[in-house]
């Protein structure tokens, strides 16, 4: 089968796809079906986070899978209960809603934000702020909580309550607080912007104004979480508590997971039928996310952060590099020549790379050899400069 042809006839033209036909993996490295090998810095945008078939996953996974794929939440099963135990011992919240992607993760902190606001104040406090320049997903609701512009192009009309401020400008988003708002939600790094970091000042600043005025803090952690930064979630290097945290990407470890964790003041706002999903926590993608989930601890992010520094040191100042942004191993660099041009440039020279807005954008997995992760920056650092 010609996979390329058949794929541009039959799925849907959403993608501009790279000319990678990826056949098989291991670690950091993806092997094409022609059995070239490729270095692997993108790790499917953040969500192979142990690389392509890591063996406690795979074990994981498997294992799970010859005693039950699917049951629905209508019942209880041993991992999604383990899985929920172990994100709140890590992280101090107190509840857990399974969904399958940070869309959805996003989605239930919309809504419950909404509840816990309406349950309390009733109607009318019910205006989500979020962010210029931030991305929080592709359904309705979350493309409308995304603030580009770009994005809102053809989908109309879209849901009403969500209002935009600039990223570090705490002025702009105080005159937002009217009295109408339950929530204000923000990447601590704003990835698909272009992976930069909130200042953290700014985000003290808003955790502050929110305790003053009961607003929800929501940390969307989709991409940033899960030791993504160097820490388990990013709001740890921030020194703030959000009130509801949502994540997805790497915890289901190449499997789709997301998930909404619900500090104290919402651990009871969700009651029976107000929220659902038929495959959220499905007991095969919460073993492979309980494998990666217990390997997350300091050593591995102090890791990460070594790792970081490296690729730092190495691109910064670099022929034809602007900038590099980003925390851990979310880090985007800005260049002269076309990211885009970049990253095919990279992928005929066997290194996977990924862009946002006008950067290169790196997001290997978590454990990358420093062997492989030389020879990636410098193959990287060729193409710049070329």
């Amino acid at each position: 089968m010609d996979i390329i042809k058949t794929d541009r006839e039959y799925v849907a033209g959403t993608y501009a796809r790279a000319p990678l036909v990826a056949i098989s993996g291991a670690g950091a490295q993806i092997t094409d079906e022609t059995g070239k090998e490729f270095i692997d810095l993108g790790s499917g945008i953040g969500v192979n986070i142990f690389g392509a078939c890591d063996e406690q996953w795979v074990s994981a996974v498997e294992a799970q899978l010859h005693r039950l794929q699917h049951l629905s939440n209508l019942y209880y099963t041993e991992p999604q209960a383990a899985l929920a135990r172990l994100l709140c011992e890590k992280t101090g919240m107190k509840k857990v809603f399974f969904g399958n992607s940070g869309a959805e993760a996003n989605e239930c902190a919309i809504k419950c934000a909404r509840k816990y606001s309406a349950d309390k104040y009733g109607p009318g406090r019910s205006a989500i702020i979020t962010l210029e320049n931030s991305f929080h997903g592709r359904t309705l609701a979350t493309l409308t909580a995304t603030g580009q512009e770009d994005m809102h192009v053809h989908f109309g009309p879209f849901p009403e309550g969500f209002k935009y401020a600039p990223a570090n400008d705490l002025a702009a988003l105080e005159a937002l607080c009217d009295g109408s708002v339950c929530a204000v939600m923000i990447e601590l790094v704003q990835g698909e912007g272009g992976v930069i970091p909130l200042d953290g000042a700014y985000v003290g600043q808003i955790a502050r104004l929110c305790a003053d005025q009961d607003i929800l803090l929501i940390a969307d952690e989709v991409q940033t979480g899960n030791g993504r930064t160097g820490t388990l979630y990013a709001y740890m290097q921030y020194g703030v508590s959000p009130d509801i945290v949502s994540t997805a990407k790497g915890l289901g470890g190449g499997l789709p997971l997301g998930c909404t964790l619900l500090g104290a003041k919402l651990e009871n706002t969700l009651s029976a039928g107000t929220h659902g999903s038929t495959f959220g926590g499905n007991p095969v993608c919460a073993a492979g996310a309980l494998s990666i989930l217990s390997r997350l601890d300091e050593p591995l992010f102090a890791e990460i952060r070594r790792q970081s520094t490296y690729i730092k040191a190495q691109l910064e100042g670099a022929e034809g590099v602007k900038s590099v942004t980003g925390l851990g191993l979310m880090l985007g660099v800005d260049t002269e020549k076309d990211a885009k041009t970049i990253a095919a440039q990279c992928l005929e020279k066997g290194v996977i790379v990924l862009t946002a807005k006008n950067k290169v954008r790196l997001l290997p997995p978590l454990n990358i050899t420093r062997k492989q992760l030389e020879k990636a920056i410098r193959i990287l650092k060729g193409v710049i400069a070329e």
